[in-house]
C-alpha cells in the first residue's frame, strides 16, 4: 500500500462510487476504501438476516422467506425517469449493469384520502383532487408551464419566473391552497412550503421534470433498479474498476493523516497510502461536518398492496405538509417481490421525513394508518450532516447526508458540487466509448 494515488475515497455511498466511477473515467488514479464489507454505506440494501441484525439483533423468523429474496434499501428514493442520476448512468454506460423498472403509480394525500395523481388528461378530468372549475383553472396553469419559454417574453404572460415568487404564479391562475398543495409537493416535490416565496423557476423546472419523466413510461415518472438501490454504487465500481480503480471493503481506517495543514493520506494499521485528495462521506470526518437536522425512515413490511392504489405493486406517495399540520412532507416509497427486493407476496412500504418534534416516531403516524395491517416494522433516526468547508483549503471533500427527499436530486447536485471542487471543471455529461476490457 505504499503506492500513491490521485484520490483516496471513503465509504461506498452512492455519491462516493458515483465520484469514483466518473474520476476513473477522467484518467485519475483512485483507490476506494470502506469500513464495512458491503457496498453502498448510508444507502445500502440489507439482506434479511442483516436488516433483524441491525435493528431487532436477532434472527428474523422462517416464515419471512429465504435472505436472498430481500435487498432492503436503508434510503428509500426512486429515480426520474429525465432524471439526473438517469443522466449519468446513461452516459457513463452503467445502465448496462443494471435493470429497471416502473414505479407503477404517484399518489398524494388530501383531504383523508389518498389519490392518483392524474398521469394523462383523461384522469385528470376525472380525479377527484379538484372540482370542475379549479380543473379549468389547473389546466391554464400546466398549459402556461408547458409554453414557458425563458427567452421567450411572448409566453410570460406578464410573469418573470426568475424573479417573481411561486406565490404570484399560483394568485394570477387562481388557484386554490389545495391545488397549490398538489402542485407544490406531489408534483414539484418540495419537502415544504419555503418555495413559494422563493422564484418560481426552480418549480417550474422541477414541473417540466416530473412532466417529462411521465412522458417517458407513462403510468408514473419514476424508475427503480431490480435487487434494490444497492445496485446502484455496485454499477459504480465496476465502472470505476474497469478503468484501473482499486477497491477494499471491510478496511479499517486508524486516521486521516495530514501535512501543512493538508490531506495527505490515511492510516490503516502499520500502513500509510498516500494521495493528493481525499473523498469521503461524514462518519469519516467528523470533526468537520455539523449536524443540520435529522431524517426519522420506517421500513414496514406489508402483506398485501398498501389500500386505494388499485392493488399497485409499487408506489410514490406523498403526504403534503399542510395536509397533516406539519412543517415537512412525509413520502411513502413501496416497492414489492416484482422488483426482487422482497419475498413474493409481501411488499416493503419505507416512511420518511424530516424530524420536528422530540417523538419522532410518533412523526410517522399518518402515514402509517394508510399502509394497511404492518406486518413489521423497523424504524430509525438519521442525523443530516453536511461539511462545515468546501474542502479547497485541506484538499478534504465531504459529501452530504441522504435526505428526506423521494427521489436523487438533491444526491446529483451534491455529485457535481464536489466534482466540481475535486477537479476545478464542470461535470459534462457526455456518451463514453466502451471500455471492454474488463
Amino acid at each position: 500500500m505504499d503506492e500513491e494515488y490521485d484520490v483516496i475515497i471513503l465509504g461506498t455511498g452512492l455519491t462516493e462510487c458515483v465520484l469514483s466511477g466518473l474520476l476513473s473515467v477522467d484518467g485519475k488514479k483512485v483507490l476506494h476504501m470502506d469500513r464495512n464489507e458491503y457496498y453502498g454505506g448510508e444507502s445500502a440494501s440489507l439482506n434479511l438476516t442483516q436488516l433483524f441484525k441491525k435493528f431487532k439483533n436477532s434472527d428474523p423468523p422462517a416464515e419471512l422467506g429465504r435472505d436472498r429474496d430481500y435487498a432492503v434499501d436503508l434510503v428509500p428514493k426512486f429515480m426520474m425517469a429525465t432524471g439526473q442520476l438517469v443522466q449519468i448512468l446513461t452516459h457513463t454506460d452503467v445502465t448496462r449493469y443494471l435493470e429497471f423498472k416502473q414505479i407503477a403509480g404517484s399518489y398524494v394525500y388530501r383531504e383523508g384520502r389518498i389519490s392518483k395523481v392524474p398521469s394523462t388528461e383523461i384522469e385528470a378530468v376525472s380525479s377527484p383532487l379538484m372540482g370542475l372549475f379549479e380543473k379549468r383553472r389547473a389546466k391554464k396553469f400546466f398549459e402556461y408551464i408547458q409554453n414557458y419559454r425563458p427567452e421567450d417574453s411572448t409566453t410570460h404572460q406578464g410573469l418573470n419566473l426568475r424573479e417573481d415568487p411561486m406565490s404570484a404564479v399560483y394568485t394570477k391562475f387562481g388557484l386554490e391552497p389545495g391545488t397549490q398543495d398538489f402542485i407544490g409537493h406531489a408534483l414539484a416535490l418540495h419537502l415544504d412550503d419555503d418555495y413559494i416565496s422563493k422564484p418560481a423557476y426552480e418549480t417550474y423546472e422541477r414541473i417540466k421534470l416530473y412532466v417529462s419523466s411521465m412522458a417517458r413510461y407513462g403510468k408514473s415518472p419514476y424508475i427503480y433498479p431490480l435487487y434494490g438501490l444497492g445496485e446502484l454504487p455496485q454499477g459504480f465500481a465496476r465502472l470505476s474498476a474497469i478503468y484501473g480503480g482499486t477497491y477494499m471493503l471491510d478496511k479499517k481506517v486508524d486516521e486521516i493523516v495530514y501535512e501543512d495543514g493538508k490531506f495527505s493520506g490515511v492510516r490503516c494499521g502499520d500502513e500509510t497510502v498516500r494521495a493528493k485528495q481525499v473523498i469521503g462521506d461524514p462518519s469519516y470526518f467528523p470533526d468537520k461536518v455539523k449536524k443540520i437536522g435529522q431524517v426519522v425512515r420506517s421500513i414496514c413490511l406489508l402483506k398485501a398492496p398498501i389500500p386505494n392504489t388499485s392493488d399497485a405493486d409499487s408506489v410514490q406517495l406523498v403526504i403534503p405538509q399542510n395536509q397533516v399540520s406539519r412543517k415537512h412532507d412525509i413520502y411513502v416509497a413501496c416497492v414489492s417481490s416484482s422488483h426482487n427486493v422482497c419475498a413474493k407476496d409481501y411488499y416493503l412500504a419505507i416512511v420518511s421525513t424530516i424530524v420536528e418534534t422530540n417523538t419522532p416516531h410518533a412523526e410517522l403516524e399518518p402515514a402509517y394508518g394508510l399502509l394497511g395491517p404492518i406486518h413489521d416494522k423497523f424504524t430509525y433516526v438519521s442525523d443530516l450532516m453536511e461539511p462545515i468547508e468546501d474542502g479547497t483549503k485541506d484538499q478534504v471533500f465531504i459529501s452530504k447526508s441522504y435526505d428526506a427527499t423521494s427521489h436523487f436530486g438533491t444526491t446529483c447536485d451534491d455529485v457535481k458540487d464536489i466534482y466540481k471542487r475535486v477537479t476545478g471543471q464542470e461535470l459534462v455529461l457526455k456518451q463514453r466509448e466502451r471500455k471492454e476490457a474488463e
